[in-house]
C-alpha cells in the first residue's frame, strides 16, 4: 500500500515510534528479589512433669542458628526502593495448633555486599535483634535491609548469614498433650 499524503506518512511514522518502545519493554526480563531460608525443623523437647501441681517452664528457645536467611536485591528492585528499604516479613500457618501457643523470632548477625558500580552506596540490616511475635496469617516485619547511594551500573545487594532463633511460649499443662505443627513463611518486598 502506497501512501501519497505527507501528513498521513508523518502520523503513521509517529504511531510506530510509540508502539515499538512499548513492545520492547514487554520483552525486557526483570530479575526478582530473592529470599532463601535454610535450616531444619524445630522439635521442642518438653520435659515430663514428675510432680503433681507442677507446670512446664512455658517458654522454650531453639538454637540461635536454627534458620539462616540470605538473598539478593537486584538493581531493578533497588530502583523501585528509591534509596529506601526492603523488608523481610514473617507469619505462620497452623497445621495442628493451639492458639494459646505463641511463636517469636529474632536474628543475629548478617552481612550485605553491594555489587556493580555504585557511588557512595551503603546497605545495612536493621531490626529483628530482639524477639518479635510471629502472627498467624498476617505479616509482621522481621527486619529491614536499608539501601542508600547513587545508583550506577548493574547494582545489586546480596545479604547472607542472618541467623534466626525461634521461641515458643504458652506451653502449659492446660493445653492438651499432643503434637503441634506450624509452617513459617518469610517474604521480602519494599518497605
Amino acid at each position: 500500500m502506497k501512501i501519497n499524503s505527507r501528513f498521513l506518512k508523518k502520523i503513521l511514522f509517529k504511531k510506530y515510534l510509540y508502539i515499538i518502545p512499548i513492545m520492547m519493554s514487554s520483552y525486557v526480563e526483570v530479575e526478582a528479589q530473592t529470599l532463601n531460608v535454610s535450616g531444619s525443623n524445630w522439635v521442642v523437647g518438653v520435659p515430663p512433669i514428675t510432680e503433681a501441681g507442677t507446670n512446664y517452664a512455658g517458654t522454650y528457645q531453639s538454637s540461635d542458628t536454627l534458620l539462616t536467611l540470605s538473598g539478593l536485591l537486584p538493581g531493578s528492585f533497588l530502583n523501585l526502593l528509591s534509596g529506601g528499604a526492603a523488608k523481610v516479613s514473617m507469619h505462620y500457618i497452623p497445621t495442628a495448633w493451639n492458639n494459646s501457643l505463641r511463636l517469636y523470632a529474632k536474628r543475629s548477625g548478617g552481612t550485605t555486599n553491594i555489587g556493580g558500580v555504585c557511588v557512595l552506596c551503603t546497605a545495612t540490616i536493621n531490626g529483628g535483634t530482639t524477639y518479635i511475635e510471629i502472627p498467624q496469617g498476617v505479616d509482621a516485619t522481621f527486619l529491614t535491609i536499608n539501601f542508600a547511594g547513587v545508583l550506577g551500573l548493574g547494582n545489586s545487594v546480596s545479604f547472607s548469614g542472618i541467623n534466626t532463633q525461634l521461641q515458643i511460649s504458652g506451653v502449659s499443662v492446660t493445653i492438651p498433650a499432643t503434637s503441634y505443627n506450624a509452617k513459617l513463611v518469610f517474604t521480602i518486598g519494599p518497605n
